[in-house]
């Protein structure tokens, strides 16, 4: 059983989401990061300052540490290596394809890192498997009315630069028939899968798509639209990642706030990890796709498809 979960980042829109399930779970969770009065502010938690920058603070994050939830995208390599060299168990919540990269060459015998904890990567692999893993279309929507951190901002600027041709796709509830653009989420290996992006409104996709995306690819543009991103915040906070397969066969996993579904999906895992392989894997390499969103749906979101609810168990 695991005593004591650190989560760098923990103050994060994920990290408190996370932080507040594994209070419940385990003796000791602590919430790390440079700002600790934020840490403080984590309810349930142990707060440390830690600044991933200076190794030495790392090293004492970690010491009598279990297991790491890593819900930054800063040193991600370092810590990790760290982490498995030691024999900590290791979950990331990062959709940069460079740090899931990194990671991924790592290995050990004694712990297990768990990577893709998230929407996309993450769910939108778990998707995909159930329609079959080959040539399947998934679509991600998100609400344009969440409140991101800056660093997840940034990521998906530089990634809007990758923005491809559109299709068609079919979302639950009132989302209805939309158009998705090919977006670079990472697949984590999941051969044959397209991913698309669309938001809630059909205007900020427009906008989010063409105008802002152009802008992004300079410097000075880049700056511009990051700090209207982080500032403005207009729409919903509703999400929804939908799976296609060729045969027509289709699963939805949705509901409200993408960073409580992630938080929550890290914690699930973590609470698995004893019981996991040791070395290093995505996330649907080691969770039954169906089995993990039934029970990330009971915390209040929506899983449906074509697919017959027994694929879900």
């Amino acid at each position: 059983m695991l005593k004591r979960v650190v989560i760098f980042g923990g103050y994060g829109a994920v990290g408190r989401e996370a932080a507040k399930v594994l209070a419940v779970w385990f003796p000791e969770i602590v919430v790390a990061g440079r700002d600790l009065a934020k840490a403080r502010a984590v309810p349930g938690a142990v707060p440390m300052r830690v600044d991933l920058r200076d190794d030495g603070g790392m090293w004492r994050a970690l010491d009598g540490a279990d297991a790491v939830l890593m819900c930054v995208d800063e040193g991600n390599a370092l810590v990790a290596e760290a982490c498995l060299e030691r024999g900590v168990h290791y979950v990331d919540v990062s959709a940069s394809e460079d740090v899931l990269a990194r990671v991924g060459r790592l290995g050990s015998a004694d712990a297990t890192a768990v990577l893709g904890v998230g929407l996309a990567p993450g769910v939108t692999n778990l998707l995909a498997r159930l329609c079959g893993g080959a040539e399947v279309d998934v679509g991600v929507l998100l609400g344009t009315g969440e409140r991101h951190g800056r660093a997840a901002v940034e990521w998906t600027l530089d990634a809007l630069r990758e923005v491809g041709p559109s299709w068609r796709m079919r979302f639950p509830g009132p989302f209805g028939r939309r158009t998705v653009h090919r977006f670079p989420f990472p697949s984590l290996g999941a051969a044959g899968v397209r991913t698309g992006l669309c938001l809630d409104s059909r205007v900020l996709t427009a906008l989010f798509t063409g105008p802002v995306a152009r802008l992004a690819r300079t410097r000075k543009g880049r700056a511009a639209a990051l700090g209207v991103l982080t500032r403005v915040h207009a729409g919903g906070d509703r999400f929804a990642v939908v799976a296609t397969a060729p045969d027509g066969r289709t699963v939805s996993f949705g509901g409200r706030s993408q960073s409580r579904a992630t938080g929550l999906a890290a914690a699930l895992v973590l609470r698995s990890l004893p019981d996991m392989p040791a070395g290093v894997h995505a996330l649907d390499r080691v969770v039954e796709p169906g089995a993990f969103l039934r029970e990330l749906s009971t915390y209040g979101f929506d899983l449906d498809g074509t697919l017959g609810w027994r694929d879900f168990s």
